[in-house]
């Protein structure tokens, strides 16, 4: 994958999961960084990881991905009525962080609901249900949310319907 479709799946999927160091659940609020790894089933298979530091809300933002050794490869700022993603030399604007995420990765990502998830809880603006196997987490617009590893700032998202989406963050916490 070039850096640019690096880049590209990197920002969505950033709002979508991650995998670092932690020893507590993130924040309420505030930026959240860490690292996360987006895996998209198919042919060919689509898969891409990095650090992220994620700020402000579904509404307005940042995230910014890098690659193994700190440097920034994407960088993804939106606000009402606009998004875009620059990697390297070349910018995208897209209407919403929605078609940002749809452009990024090829499927719809519940961006609204990512930035709830990444903070261990369902999204209020849909129903969610309790996992039927018991273990931590929930179900909630057709994804599974795993918050077994919640307690080391882990967390996992997988999109049940096809192609199945993998979402993997492990959040670094301060302090």
């Amino acid at each position: 994958m070039t850096l640019s479709g690096l880049g590209r799946l990197a920002a969505l999927a950033a709002l979508a999961g991650l995998t670092a160091c932690a020893s507590v659940p993130p924040p309420a609020t505030g930026v959240l960084s860490g690292r996360l790894s987006v895996r998209v089933d198919g042919q060919p298979e689509r898969a891409v990881s990095a650090g992220f530091d994620l700020s402000g809300d579904a509404e307005r933002g940042s995230l910014v991905l890098s690659g193994p050794l700190g440097a920034t490869a994407a960088r993804a700022d939106w606000s009402p009525g606009s998004a875009v993603l620059r990697s390297g030399a070349s910018e995208t604007r897209h209407a919403d962080l929605d078609s940002l995420g749809q452009a990024a990765l090829g499927e719809p990502l519940p961006m609204a609901a990512l930035f709830s998830w990444l903070r261990g809880r369902a999204w209020a603006g849909a129903p969610s249900q309790p996992r039927p196997d018991g273990q931590p987490g929930f179900h909630q617009l057709g994804w599974q949310i795993d918050l077994s590893r919640w307690a080391d700032g882990a967390l996992e998202a997988v999109r049940l319907a096809p192609p199945a989406i993998t979402v993997r963050a492990r959040l670094e916490v301060a302090g």
